[in-house]
């Protein structure tokens, strides 16, 4: 509603009215209407008072400034204060709300990418390519020694392209659950490979019906091997307690990294969120096991009775995106927010990342989930995306093509269908550059060994993926 906040000085007796008879069930989209649409106009582009989404602010135009803004008043613009009259929860919604509206209004006028066209980003000139395509959900991919590329389809199945482009479906794969957003997740080859031949899988397993009679799943980590084009040696590393197994299909995770003799791996909170503030369930976590599925003694919650013993981190909501920086080993994670509040982690040990008692974000349906982004004890995010994004897969660059992006983050989007590019400096990010848009929902990003970034691209209605390379121009 307002961090603007008036660029005139009139607040209609109207919108205040308005406010005092707010309910706290309305959503936000009511919440603005009964409230603030009379003076910023239905499209927050401004009326009586000024815009909200042009970014022009008598404030300094950040979120604390605008909830200031609407519980205390600004006097000198002829802005009353609405601390009495709307809670913490809904202001927070506004301040949502409005971002998103912002955002909304900024991204209409970038042009979207086109397949094959160079096109100028802010330190490279670039050009995009087809490398392959395939019906279904490509979810995950990475590369071998060899130079082959190995990628997952969400139905179940594992694919290897050979570097000249001869793509062979893998047999003897493990049954999944192919449901909502259950299926083949993450596949990542050992860091060792040309040793020990071991590549890691992440899937949704089937766990029966619920007491509904409701199809139920629960994330499974498995390693095996690949021999004459064949799954083999398959080994179970970590599967949820049986007490545990409850997913209906929701935030299943998730996302691999190994560092060391240590696997690291997501799992989101299955859409139980309250579990991922409970230590002795799997959800809403990043766990770290060996490689071999044997649970370190060191791990922050080992000895505690009770908890789950492979929990490295908890309170996180859905993490799909996890990876090491090359140089300094730190362990870096996206997660999905709900109605904005996508975050950037830095994955230390035994931290709280806060869902659901803090968030950026909202509920779906715009209604008020927690009116704090901060609390004691619970980790901030190092960066926020609102509205959300619909973060997934990342990289840091460590290819020769682009020695502008050395160590840069490279960050896929789903729902808003963008690449970003993230430079960390000291810990913050200080640059976040869109360099795709639009060309499709960007769910993994990988630097090949050729330099060149790779992405799968879905789309997700015509149920069809392509794995696309971004290259020097």
């Amino acid at each position: 509603m307002y961090q603007k906040v008036f660029k005139t000085a009139l607040l209609t007796t109207a919108c205040w009215f308005g406010l005092q008879a707010q309910a706290n069930s309305q959503n936000v989209e009511q919440l603005f209407k009964t409230t603030c649409a009379s003076c910023h106009g239905q499209e927050l582009t401004g009326g009586m008072a000024g815009s909200l989404v042009d970014s022009q602010w008598l404030t300094e135009g950040t979120d604390d400034a605008l909830m200031n803004a609407i519980k205390n008043g600004i006097v000198s613009a002829g802005m009353p204060a609405f601390g009495a009259t709307l809670s913490d929860e809904q202001v927070r919604t506004l301040v949502v709300y409005i971002r998103e509206a912002g955002a909304k209004a900024k991204q209409a006028k970038q042009p979207e990418s086109q397949m094959g066209k160079t096109f100028k980003t802010e330190y490279h000139r670039v050009v995009t390519k087809e490398v392959t395509n395939s019906d279904g959900i490509i979810w995950a991919m990475d590369f071998l020694p060899d130079g082959s590329l190995l990628y997952t389809l969400r139905e179940g199945e594992l694919w290897l392209m050979s570097k000249g482009g001869k793509k062979t479906k893998i047999k003897g794969m493990p049954k999944v659950w192919h449901k909502r957003q259950g299926g083949l997740l993450d596949v990542y080859p050992d860091p060792d490979y040309k040793n020990n031949g071991w590549i890691y899988l992440s899937f949704s397993k089937p766990a029966g019906n619920n007491a509904e009679g409701e199809s139920i799943a629960f994330t499974s980590i498995v390693r095996g091997k690949i021999k004459g084009n064949q799954w083999v040696e398959e080994q179970t590393l970590f599967e949820a307690k049986a007490e545990n197994r409850k997913n209906r299909g929701w935030h299943f995770g998730s996302r691999f990294a190994i560092q060391g003799d240590y696997l690291f791996f997501t799992n989101g909170d299955e859409g139980h969120q309250d579990d991922a503030q409970n230590i002795n369930t799997q959800n809403g976590k990043v766990h770290r096991i060996y490689k071999d599925g044997r649970i370190p003694k060191d791990n922050p919650f080992y000895n505690e009775k009770g908890a789950q013993q492979t929990i490295w981190t908890y309170g996180n909501r859905n993490p799909q995106g996890l990876t090491l920086h090359p140089k300094t080993g730190a362990l870096w994670s996206t997660e999905h927010g709900p109605r904005g509040g996508d975050e950037l982690n830095l994955i230390t040990k035994g931290s709280n990342y806060g869902w659901p008692k803090v968030t950026y974000g909202m509920n779906y349906n715009g209604t008020p989930i927690t009116p704090h982004t901060d609390l004691p004890g619970m980790q901030q995010p190092v960066h926020h995306w609102t509205p959300s994004i619909a973060v997934a897969g990342i990289n840091f660059y460590t290819g020769d093509k682009f020695k502008n992006w050395q160590g840069d983050l490279f960050v896929g989007s789903l729902a808003k269908k963008q690449l970003h590019r993230l430079r960390i400096e000291n810990g913050k990010v200080v640059e976040d550059e869109i360099i795709l848009k639009g060309l499709g929902r960007i769910r993994d990003v990988v630097t090949a060994p050729n330099g060149e970034i790779y992405l799968t691209i879905n789309d997700r209605n015509a149920n069809h993926s392509k794995i696309i390379a971004i290259a020097p121009k």
